[in-house]
């Protein structure tokens, strides 16, 4: 499983904001950020969105996720040096 709360975490530090500071800005409770970042809990996606929106991220970018990485599908859709070959399968 994917280690969400160091990418929550990540997020909030090259932003330079304190759990404190981002639950203010977001209206999302410290606490949760908290129990989030240490993996505690893992957050709603209406929560990820927040957190995306606010941070003007996708949610792939948010949680470090990098589609052509863990997809086959989509990764198969690439060339070595990162062009699209245009075949994407959904």
């Amino acid at each position: 499983m994917r280690n969400y709360g160091e990418a929550l975490k990540y997020q909030r530090e090259i932003h330079e904001l304190s759990q404190t500071e981002l639950a203010k800005r977001t209206q999302i409770s410290q606490q949760n950020i908290s129990y989030w970042e240490r993996n505690t809990y893992v957050p709603s996606i209406e929560n990820c969105e927040k957190l995306a929106d606010y941070y003007g991220i996708t949610l792939d970018e948010l949680v470090g996720r990098d589609f052509r990485e863990t997809s086959p599908t989509v990764k198969n859709t690439y060339t070595n040096n990162g062009t699209h070959n245009g075949n994407v399968n959904f």
